[in-house]
């Protein structure tokens, strides 16, 4: 049987035994007339007036965007947001890019992302989370982290928060509050937000937002900063708009959640030896860093002693900046990873992600095929893999040919559970 994984820009076909369990969202058709449904969506938003009433002309007017690690059309969002509030001269705009701790995005990047209408016209900034003097301090959060968030973001006089929803593997899901919160927020605020104990509850899982610690804590941060409008998306497997959910913060952000969970959860009977996922193809998967997410979807359905074989281009390596690598290179083994991360005492950015990864590999084997050399992928402690079908053919040997398959070809748009965890992963 093939199958076609989201891989890169491309995609990938790959040939898999015919009992194998494809495992995929519930499709959704892209809309129509896109513009027509912004349109309608800042004109009629949820727990709002429509957008249009709300801003001034002489406002100055924050836009939140997600980086380049995110399939956002921000392209299409901005330049209809600057046409839907065009009595506000451009001038009196600024665009924040929510880069979070990650790397400054280049110019063509942006034009890349926003066009360079917009680049050319309005100012656009990155994120810096390292700079205190680009900071405002807005206090303490409920759990008592200080909270420094992007000072041109706080003294607009009209915040917008864009974004886009989508299974998140330990804040539930995205969109909504991360925008804020880690989106343009200091390394202070951030390295707190992602400790071990926040990321170790068993409530900071997919698909959960109710009593899930980070997504309380993204929403008690965001809500200290006063945003005033959201605006959030939702896309398929082609990347095509399938729907709006635009005016109050939480309250927009949670009936698109709901849109999601709807067609994103997928139940399986019985765990599998062999779970083959991606990580949604780009601009999710340019870096292994970001792939962990298409890996943890993968431990939720597969066997404790079993395969994971993930599919990610990573075009922009592990990254080469951050912490990621660093911290994979300071022990010897996941376990050690995991006892170093857990320690009170130690604290670093993008330790989150290795505690997540770490997790993984400790429950399953893990086989990484990428555009990666053998040496990066041992280097993060996988398994290599230059041929996926012969990987699984090994596997299958392994575990028998009567083995059971899964495959994510979407990886972590997908949110699969089993119906009896008492077999399955944790």
């Amino acid at each position: 049987m093939k199958v076609r994984l989201a891989y890169g820009r491309t995609g990938l076909e790959i040939e898999v035994p015919e009992h194998s369990v494809v495992i995929e969202p519930r499709n959704v058709d892209g809309l129509a007339d896109e513009k027509a449904g912004f349109v309608d969506a800042v004109r009629r938003p949820i727990g709002t007036r429509p957008l249009r009433e709300m801003v001034k002309p002489t406002d100055k007017v924050s836009i939140v965007i997600s980086d380049m690690t995110r399939p956002t059309p921000n392209h299409k969002l901005v330049p209809w947001l600057l046409e839907e509030l065009d009595f506000v001269p451009r001038r009196n705009f600024v665009v924040v890019n929510g880069t979070g701790s990650h790397r400054d995005n280049t110019r063509e990047e942006l034009v890349q992302m926003l066009g360079e209408d917009v680049v050319d016209t309005v100012r656009v900034i990155n994120n810096n989370a390292f700079d205190k003097s680009t900071q405002a301090f807005l206090g303490k959060s409920p759990t008592g982290a200080e909270i420094y968030l992007n000072r041109d973001y706080i003294e607009s006089d009209f915040k917008i928060v864009t974004g886009f929803i989508e299974p998140h593997f330990f804040a539930g899901f995205s969109g909504g509050p991360k925008g804020v919160m880690p989106g343009i927020a200091g390394i202070d605020t951030i390295l707190p937000f992602h400790n071990a104990r926040m990321i170790g509850h068993p409530n900071s899982t997919w698909g959960l937002l109710d009593g899930n610690p980070v997504q309380q804590e993204a929403a008690d941060i965001a809500l200290r900063s006063n945003p005033d409008f959201l605006l959030n998306v939702t896309l398929n497997g082609s990347k095509e708009i399938t729907g709006y959910f635009a005016g109050d913060l939480i309250q927009a952000h949670r009936a698109g959640c709901e849109f999601v969970r709807k067609h994103s959860m997928a139940a399986c009977a019985q765990p599998f030896d062999i779970v083959i996922t991606t990580n949604s193809g780009y601009p999710l998967d340019q870096n292994l860093y970001q792939a962990v997410k298409g890996m943890s979807a993968a431990q939720k359905i597969v066997k404790r002693g079993g395969s994971i074989i993930s599919a990610a281009e990573c075009s922009d390596g592990l990254p080469n900046h951050g912490n990621y690598a660093k911290i994979l290179n300071m022990r010897k083994s996941p376990k050690e990873i995991l006892e170093m991360i857990e320690d009170e005492a130690f604290s670093m950015f993008d330790q989150w992600q290795v505690q997540k990864q770490a997790l993984v590999q400790m429950w399953a084997d893990v086989y990484v095929y990428s555009s990666l050399s053998r040496g990066e992928v041992e280097q993060a402690m996988f398994h290599y893999t230059d041929n996926i079908e012969k990987t699984l053919n090994e596997l299958l040997r392994k575990y028998g040919p009567d083995a059971s398959v899964g495959v994510l070809p979407l990886g972590p748009l997908t949110i699969p559970y089993l119906t009896d965890v008492k077999e399955g992963a944790e």
